[in-house]
């Protein structure tokens, strides 16, 4: 049996969305010090999480997972416990009252659009031992505002291993003007605000030179593909596709449109698939960049000004573009690196033992 102690991963959804993706980078990140178990509801984040050679525990259920976590309790006296759930880091805390584990509890807020489920039912763990990790200074402020006390929350922004960076597709660089190819990497939700780029299209006729491609599933994703094919507009909705490497390779700009993104790590993936990025200048994603340094913004909501961005950015020099590029590129080395985010989770981690 490994010496190492366990690192338990329990994560709300089976998706592979930024969250799930975020967690397997931070397993893979501390997975030579620990023994990493990725707990999950079957779905397409367990099967990477098999891929990547972690040891994966499905559950079903509040029962079937506190009947699993019961279970990888009993053989380590040392466990950092990461969660998504406010549900999973409850029953957690339930059964170390009989386990009596010396227990890192850490619970992971990637935000959302829904207050009350995204931020507002994290407050029922105040007092408890347990460690907040907002994904941005945005989710920070919202847990605050929605009553989560302030003393047990840490910020650790999301980063893309080393490993991901390095075998990442990459764009040639730019040898001329033009971003005719924009992506969109979104669940198609209304808080996601899609329907600001297909706005956008309707509007300025001259747009409708670019080819756009939206990839994710959600509720608007039948009324938002009806509304392109409606007015013949460029945009393609193809579906939810789990690895986006290639896809942002095969772009010219990456355009992210929600208002109130918690972070956007998609936007991360675009640094390293070195492509510019177009981000509104609010929410989480809006603090990832400098505008017109290391990447560009609109004015969040505004079909108008999201249409000068991108007729602004395709009429840039091939220089100027490989210029953003280029800081991006060090930002993504510096600030959202490998190195320093999971040394601060280690950090957390070895701090928090109760």
């Amino acid at each position: 049996m490994s010496t190492s102690p366990l690192l338990i991963y329990a994560l709300h959804s089976g998706n592979l969305y930024g969250t799930e993706r975020m967690a397997l980078a931070t397993a893979q990140g501390l997975a030579r010090e620990f023994d990493c178990v990725i707990m999950a509801p079957e779905g397409a984040a367990l099967a990477e999480a098999r891929r990547l050679g972690f040891t994966v525990a499905p559950f079903a259920g509040a029962a079937e997972f506190a009947v699993a976590l019961w279970k990888l309790l009993r053989n380590k006296r040392r466990v950092a416990f990461f969660a998504t759930g406010v549900m999973h880091s409850s029953i957690c805390l339930a059964l170390n009252t009989f386990r009596r584990r010396e227990i890192s509890h850490l619970h992971l807020v990637h935000g959302g659009a829904q207050e009350s489920l995204s931020y507002g039912r994290k407050k029922k763990l105040n007092g408890r031992a347990v460690r907040f990790v907002a994904v941005s200074a945005f989710v920070r402020e919202r847990l605050i505002a929605n009553g989560v006390a302030e003393g047990q929350i840490s910020v650790v922004e999301n980063f893309l291993t080393d490993e991901r960076v390095a075998s990442a597709p990459q764009r040639k660089s730019f040898d001329h003007a033009g971003v005719p190819r924009l992506l969109v990497i979104s669940r198609l939700d209304p808080e996601k605000r899609v329907d600001t780029l297909l706005e956008a299209f309707e509007r300025f006729p001259e747009l409708r030179r670019f080819h756009v491609r939206v990839l994710g599933r959600g509720w608007d994703e039948d009324q938002l593909r009806e509304r392109a094919r409606r007015a013949n507009l460029p945009i393609e909705f193809p579906g939810f596709e789990p690895h986006v490497d290639a896809q942002l390779a095969a772009s010219d700009l990456l355009v992210h449109l929600c208002p109130a993104e918690p972070f956007g790590l998609a936007i991360l993936e675009a640094m390293a698939a070195r492509i510019p990025v177009l981000t509104p200048d609010s929410g989480g994603a809006g603090a990832l960049i400098e505008p017109g340094v290391s990447g560009f913004q609109f004015h969040a909501g505004d079909a108008g000004d999201l249409a000068a961005a991108i007729l602004r950015i395709d009429r840039l020099s091939a220089n100027k573009i490989n210029g953003v590029l280029e800081a991006a590129a060090q930002v993504l080395g510096t600030r959202f690196g490998q190195k320093g985010r999971v040394a601060e989770y280690r950090a957390l981690i070895e701090g928090n033992y109760a």
